[in-house]
């Protein structure tokens, strides 16, 4: 629509700018020809007129001049006649006079050069014209005659053109407009929409959807997207089947294929749920501007590379301030927006909801709670209230979308929905539900101190699959269910049997979609660097959202005693910090983000130059492609999380790495560090062990690197996001 009203509004300016040039020349002919008109006919009169007052004048009969003047300006138009003596002065004037209309000037001006002067000018009946002509004796001038004539007519005339032409144009605005609206809309535009939704269905994976499709004005690209459908079914069958047939090949990698074909297989179909708090889309209105975001986070990048794969429905909450409009009236929209692939549903929020629910119990209870973070969890009652309210509502909006399904699939994310499973189990038995925990779970001592322990893990238990990033997370979750409810625990199958119910707990490293959207093969682009005025020789990344649990402190610790242990280094090295904001509504993570730029500025102030800072903090979040050129780019990665679930920024560092170079300084305290065991590994509490792990990789032959990354992409290739979902599908299915 907006090509649509910018060609229309070009083709009104053109033709406004036409017909005003059109109408200005009208207009201008017009006021000189009835200009010229109006002139000789005053300068007629004038000569009358001065023929018969040229007497009087002569003999100084002041009366009799103005007798005469008072008949002989009764003819039409002449609003005025007056007689001037040689000074300027009057000497007589008719009855109907204007007064102030005319100037010193002009009568001096004709007396001087004996010849006739004229002006326009205003009076109270309207536009003046004003003609002065000397009279004469014996070659002397001893007067000047003044003859005023009504001249509103030619600016009637003049307004009569421009409106009449104003008319006509917005006529003609109305006509040509609305035609060419008419025109665009339904004969181009409609046929390159038809064009573009064939091409997109096609794309898709829809040809079928293409074959109704008509292209009017563009009625010769049909066959060529005819013969495209053509060539990519056939393209898709070879790799379908190419999947089907990895299916049957345990050492080949995991893709976006071989995952729709196990789905095919070990579903037949069955659509698709998951559930979670944060959604994969945020759409917000700044400046007037609609803008479409991508939160950072590693539940949003494991499983959107899963629903782009399979398809389905995903209930997330609706966070940004322009999510309401985008939804229809069920609450739901296709994404992603360029190419849809599922659906997303959102949960919309009261403040009061979100503060108690997320705020409160998820991120200042169970968050510090599960990780060893050194940060005092807070248990507010009326918090607990909105969590069970919020779980209530997530549930009710799954039941409601598996109201007709069978069987449903339902994958539940993360501990912010840690009563839903059971909420779900309790009105749909038939379903097949997994929860996956993606933060870590801490010991049955640590979790006892949860004034909600008993209802969480009753939550949790109504699913049949609870899954966890290792297996000591799985154990702590046994120990900690034996510790608190009356269950059987089935240690050789990791099984929890409570009321006829089994709860099968496994361990399910979460990963990135890798082969696929997480490599590159461009070279990097040094565009940003210029940006950001990084000249240095080397560069050391760092990607994490303002949390506690990412040790950005001790991290700027270490690069401060690797500064100081290694002199050499100041001005040739430079680190960067990705900070994206998060959970501002919660004031430990406030404080926490004007620490990590405290250290910042303190480090900064000790070190650094007019034109070298060694560490650059940008406290903004950064799409995932820009984050891809930044791991291209980075000598060094450092991932020195005090705790953390996984943390894929370290599998993220090493899927960018085509060139097999480059290192990742790895906190052993991540879940990334038994995957990723060719990483430099360092106690983040130790500002030492971090310096010393810098230095050794910057010092790191080629060779080693090589080696070293070769091994990580390895273990990330062999087990990839697809793998990870395709485990808890098939542990789910075969329950």
């Amino acid at each position: 629509m907006r090509q649509i009203a910018t060609l229309t509004a070009a083709v009104i300016i053109a033709v406004t700018l036409i017909a005003g040039l059109f109408a200005l020349s009208e207009a201008n002919d017009t006021q000189v020809n009835l200009s010229a008109t109006i002139q000789s006919r005053t300068q007629v009169v004038a000569d009358s007129i001065a023929g018969t007052v040229a007497p009087a004048l002569r003999a100084d009969a002041t009366s009799t001049v103005r007798t005469t003047l008072d008949k002989l300006s009764g003819e039409e138009r002449v609003a005025g006649v007056g007689v001037y003596d040689v000074t300027g002065n009057p000497i007589a004037f008719s009855s109907n006079m204007p007064s102030n209309v005319t100037s010193q000037t002009i009568i001096t001006t004709s007396m001087d050069s004996d010849q006739p002067q004229s002006s326009f000018t205003s009076g109270p009946q309207g536009s003046l014209f004003v003609l002065a002509d000397p009279i004469d004796q014996n070659g002397h001038v001893i007067g000047d005659l003044v003859v005023v004539q009504n001249a509103q007519y030619i600016t009637d005339a003049v307004w009569n053109i421009w409106r009449t032409d104003l008319i006509r144009l917005f006529l003609e605005i109305l006509l040509f407009g609305g035609a060419i609206a008419v025109l665009v809309r339904f004969v181009f535009y409609r046929a390159i929409r038809d064009a573009a939704d064939a091409v997109r269905s096609l794309r898709a994976g829809r040809p079928d959807d293409t074959s109704g499709t008509g292209f009017g004005f563009f009625e010769p690209l049909t066959s060529e997207i005819k013969k495209m459908s053509a060539s990519l079914q056939t393209a898709r069958r070879a790799a379908s089947e190419e999947a089907r047939m990895r299916l049957e090949k345990l050492d080949s990698p995991w893709t976006a294929d071989r995952l729709k074909e196990f789905i095919k297989a070990y579903l037949k179909d069955r659509p698709i749920f998951v559930i979670s708090n944060a959604e994969p889309y945020v759409h917000s209105r700044a400046n007037g501007r609609l803008q479409t975001s991508v939160p950072a986070g590693g539940v949003i990048t494991a499983i959107e590379p899963v629903m782009e794969a399979c398809g389905g429905v995903w209930i997330a909450q609706g966070s940004g301030n322009a999510d309401k409009e985008m939804v229809d009236e069920d609450g739901k929209l296709q994404v992603p927006p360029e190419e849809p692939r599922y659906t997303l549903k959102r949960v919309f929020l009261t403040p009061e909801e979100r503060a108690g629910y997320y705020d409160g119990v998820s991120n200042e209870a169970l968050w510090p709670l599960c990780h060893l973070a050194h940060v005092r969890p807070q248990f507010r009652s009326e918090d607990w209230v909105e969590y069970r309210k919020v779980n209530a509502l997530f549930a009710k909006a799954l039941l409601d979308e598996v109201r007709h399904i069978e069987r449903p699939i339902v994958l539940v994310q993360d501990f912010h929905l840690a009563l839903v499973p059971s909420l779900i189990k309790k009105s749909r038995p038939d379903a097949q539900v997994a929860i996956f925990w993606h933060i870590p779970w801490p010991s049955a001592a640590q979790f006892s101190i949860c004034p909600w322990r008993k209802e969480i893990l009753e939550g949790m238990l109504g699913a049949d699959l609870v899954g966890f990033h290792t297996q000591q997370y799985c154990n702590n979750f046994l120990d900690t269910v034996a510790q608190e409810i009356e269950a059987r625990i089935d240690y050789e199958r990791f099984a929890v049997v409570r009321g006829g119910h089994e709860t099968r707990v496994d361990p399910f490293p979460i990963s990135i979609a890798f082969p696929g959207e997480a490599e590159i093969t461009t070279p990097p682009d040094k565009e940003m660097l210029d940006r950001l005025n990084i000249k240095t020789e080397f560069l050391a990344l760092g990607v994490d959202r303002l949390d506690y649990i990412k040790g950005i402190p001790e991290r700027f610790r270490g690069v401060e005693f690797f500064l100081q242990t290694y002199p050499e280094y100041l001005g040739r090295f430079t680190f960067l910090q990705i900070a994206s904001p998060t959970r501002a509504g919660v004031e430990k993570y406030r404080e926490y983000a004007e620490q990590v730029l405290a250290e910042a500025e303190r480090i900064n102030n000790e070190f650094g130059t007019a034109d070298w800072r060694p560490i650059i903090v940008e406290h903004r979040s950064y799409s995932h492609g820009d984050l891809r050129k930044l791991y291209q780019l980075a000598d060094i990665c450092m991932v020195t999380s005090i705790h953390d679930g996984m943390n894929l920024v370290a599998k993220e560092y090493v899927a960018a790495r085509s060139e097999e170079n480059g290192v990742l300084i790895l906190s052993n305290f991540t879940g990334a560090s038994r995957d990723l065991a060719s990483a430099l590994s360092v106690n983040p509490y130790s500002a030492e062990e971090s310096a010393e792990a810098i230095y050794q990789a910057l010092i790191m032959p080629e060779s080693e690197q090589r080696r070293r990354m070769k091994a990580m992409r390895n273990a990330v290739r062999d087990y990839n996001v697809y793998r990870w979902s395709a485990e808890i599908i098939k542990a789910l299915a075969n329950l």
